[in-house]
């Protein structure tokens, strides 16, 4: 038996939407090697100690086309450090005793090990999921082929731009969540959500039947409360708990507070 149990990583991720005990699903995002890989791992403990249902572990890129200046500030620390795609599964793997990890890997580092090889890499490290925010739908099939085999989710992304019936392919072939951005432009802290995401959020529910998460911009214990009551079944935190991980000095403390404070405004 795995530190994940008996259940396949694509049930870890449905049971932590259905057990969440929240109006919605709370996902912080881990760079993983920010600021070390011991140092992420902390951070990551203190996601699941302040409430967090699952984690987002970023894997650091060279050339982050979705991330925004913090989160790409962290990922080049993170690569300073020593990081590795290797390096970041085994903070994966550590993690995933506590909570579902879903990784997030830029295309170029999916087909540098192969699909196959990488799937096997996520299994052996109990990762429940994958995002890769530079894949197209049409290059999809067949690592999600390679992604199902193993029981784990292949994790897509939709935009508020997204046309309806590519929307609805997407939809249709989503595992684990349908990661829905709520503003057009990369990650980042935002003043305010868009006055459309329940709009953004019921075109897509209307286009699947796994669980919607909401990302980008999400930055307050308000924006979380604000995200659930729009419909989502999932909030997504980065910017702001990477950037309050960069200023403090102690960033588990730190996070673990923010994260425990986005929790109860989703209960």
């Amino acid at each position: 038996m795995t530190a994940a149990g008996t259940q396949s990583g694509a049930e870890r991720i449905a049971a932590a939407f259905a057990a969440s005990g929240k109006r919605a699903a709370l996902m912080p995002y881990l760079m993983g090697g920010f600021p070390t890989l011991e140092g992420s791992v902390a951070i990551g403990e203190a996601y699941a100690d302040g409430g967090a249902d699952l984690v987002e572990l970023g894997v650091p890129f060279s050339d982050p086309l979705a991330d925004g200046p913090v989160v790409h500030a962290a990922g080049t620390r993170a690569l300073a450090a020593g990081a590795t795609v290797d390096g970041v599964l085994a903070v994966g793997r550590r993690l995933a005793r506590r909570l579902p990890v879903v990784l997030m890997a830029y295309a170029n580092l999916v087909h540098a090990r192969g699909f196959d090889a990488f799937a096997d890499a996520l299994a052996a490290h109990d990762i429940s999921g994958l995002i890769v925010p530079d894949l197209p739908l049409e290059e999809a099939p067949a690592l999600r082929e390679a992604l199902d085999a193993r029981g784990l989710a292949l994790v897509p992304l939709v935009a508020p731009t997204t046309p309806d019936d590519r929307l609805a392919r997407i939809g249709a072939q989503a595992r684990g969540f349908l990661y829905t951005v709520s503003v057009t432009g990369t990650t980042g802290e935002r003043a305010a959500l868009a006055e459309t995401l329940p709009a953004i959020l019921r075109r897509a529910a209307a286009a699947t039947d796994v669980p919607v998460a909401v990302g980008f911009g999400i930055s307050t214990p308000e924006h979380a409360a604000e995200a659930a009551a729009a419909g989502a079944a999932g909030v997504i935190v980065g910017s702001r708990l990477v950037r309050a991980a960069a200023e403090a000095d102690d960033p588990p403390a730190a996070v673990r507070a923010l994260v425990r404070a986005m929790a109860d405004a989703l209960r």
